[in-house]
């Protein structure tokens, strides 16, 4: 995560306020209990079928309840007009989550057992919003309580066999990770590391440098013992990224790495590695901002790292979410993932939501990307633990009270919008906008179709939906997000 240069980029956008994901305005909260991503059985397309209607509004008011039902019919609004077509396929969707950083784990470990329990429920159960994809951190991130890496030697010494390698400081992440998979097999992890261990690196400091060429293979075997590791502990690494924003070198723990560098690692070290040790973990480019596609481009345009790599990865830090588009249209079978996005202790719940369900969910899906992720799962009140230097105004989707008590936070409804109902091998369906409406839609492998808009008016807005010829006209509450299921 980025805390230096994102932090006016945070208020900026949390400064635009209005939200919505799209809400049929019905008010009559009914029973939540027959909608999760366990989803129904039936055939989604038939349009005589009631479409629920979730929704979380921008003065906190109502909080992703269901709504009463909607149905189709042959009136329309003579407003806005959102029509899905299904005909139209685009990317499968691997999963909408978080970050689970080393303070989350910690924090989330200061609730009494059964108070914990329902917390993981809630989060990664069918029954609860359904969280299907983590990043976790290879080492520790800047929201851990201090900065540690797997193979940490006393100054002035080297270990170029490994042989001191350890997840030993890592043991409450893997026995969380261990608990959330009995409630979520099939839960996807992506590892990313915020430095390399010191002696690696040309300055040996936790903050900055880069890593030194002649270590470039042991690194790469770092990568390999990691994920071997973690398999033994039951874990599954779906996929790594080389480094945690690379051009962002004033984070603690943080190390800077060009594309250059990248391209030679991958091609060099870490693609050949994982071929000779019969890994199948992805590798994924870059990691960053959008303001910078010619990063990942350079990678992929590198004739030797290319076949090792998957795809690219990009924050919204800076730029616009439409470059994962430009990358996608010049390497179409390449795939893109959307990894981090943080709200601010100083921001505001209605602004947050409406600015990261329009980029984040709605703009990253349209725009090519596997998953959509906010950056950390928890925090304590004080938004910490952090390293010396890390982030001290990043807010987590959880806020946990001590022993019994949690509060959830706007990340948590900014994913449970999506991932509540969208499982995993979803299809991103076309979906037109308008009137300040942004809207996504998908087709679950269930046969639903799920609809997310976002009304970034201030006001109530009355418009259409339109499937199949059927139309259901409906209005959404001013600066709400709504998911619509059918």
């Amino acid at each position: 995560m980025k805390f230096h240069n994102s932090y006016s980029f945070v208020l900026r956008s949390a400064a635009l306020c209005g939200v919505a994901l799209l809400s049929f305005l019905n008010l009559n909260c009914s029973s939540a209990a027959d909608v999760s991503n366990n989803e129904n059985s039936g055939n989604g397309n038939a349009t005589g079928d009631p479409i629920q209607v979730w929704l979380t509004k921008g003065d906190q008011s109502i909080k992703l309840q269901q709504q009463s039902s909607a149905n189709f019919s042959n009136t329309a609004n003579s407003g806005t007009t959102i029509e899905i077509d299904a005909s139209q396929i685009f990317q499968t969707v691997d999963g909408f989550g978080y970050t689970l950083t080393g303070g989350s784990v910690e924090v989330i470990n200061h609730l009494n057992t059964t108070k914990k329990q329902e917390l993981l429920n809630d989060l990664f159960s069918s029954s609860g919003i359904g969280v299907n994809y983590l990043r976790i951190s290879i080492g520790a991130s800047d929201l851990n309580s201090e900065v540690f890496t797997y193979n940490d030697m006393p100054a002035g010494q080297k270990d170029l066999t490994l042989s001191q390698f350890s997840l030993t400081k890592d043991q409450a992440v893997i026995q969380m990770l261990k608990d959330i998979l009995a409630i979520n097999p099939n839960i996807k992890i992506l590892a990313t590391p915020w430095t390399a261990p010191v002696w690696m690196k040309t300055n040996e400091n936790s903050v900055g440098g880069s890593l030194k060429t002649e270590y470039y293979n042991v690194y790469a075997q770092y990568f390999v013992k990691y994920i071997q590791a973690m398999q033994a502990q039951g874990i599954k690494i779906d996929a790594v990224t080389p480094q945690n924003e690379p051009l962002h070198p004033g984070n603690n723990p943080s190390m800077y790495m060009s594309s250059t560098d990248q391209a030679n690692f991958i091609k060099n070290s870490l693609g050949p590695a994982f071929q000779a040790a019969s890994i199948n973990t992805k590798i994924i480019a870059y990691d960053h901002n959008c303001d910078n596609p010619a990063y990942p481009l350079a990678i992929l345009n590198d004739t030797a790292a290319n076949p090792y790599v998957d795809g690219s990865a990009f924050h919204l830090y800076a730029g616009d979410i439409s470059a994962l588009s430009n990358v996608h249209n010049l390497f179409p079978n390449k795939n893109l993932y959307f990894t981090e996005q943080w709200t601010s202790s100083t921001g505001n719940f209605g602004g947050d939501l409406d600015w990261h369900v329009k980029n984040v969910i709605i703009g990253s899906m349209r725009n090519w990307s596997k998953t959509a992720l906010e950056w950390n799962v928890a925090n304590d009140a004080s938004f910490g633990p952090h390293t010396p230097g890390g982030c001290t105004q990043c807010k987590g989707a959880i806020t946990v009270n001590g022993a019994t008590g949690y509060d959830k936070n706007v990340a948590y409804y900014i994913i449970a919008h999506a991932s509540k109902f969208v499982p995993v091998n979803s299809q991103r369906i076309a979906s037109t906008q308008g009137g300040n409406l942004s809207t996504v839609a998908f087709k679950t492998p269930a046969g639903k179709t799920v609809l997310i808009v976002q009304n970034s008016n201030s006001t109530d807005k009355t418009f259409t939906i339109k499937y199949n010829q059927k139309t259901a006209p409906v209005t959404i509450s001013g600066s709400s997000t709504a998911t619509y299921i059918f």
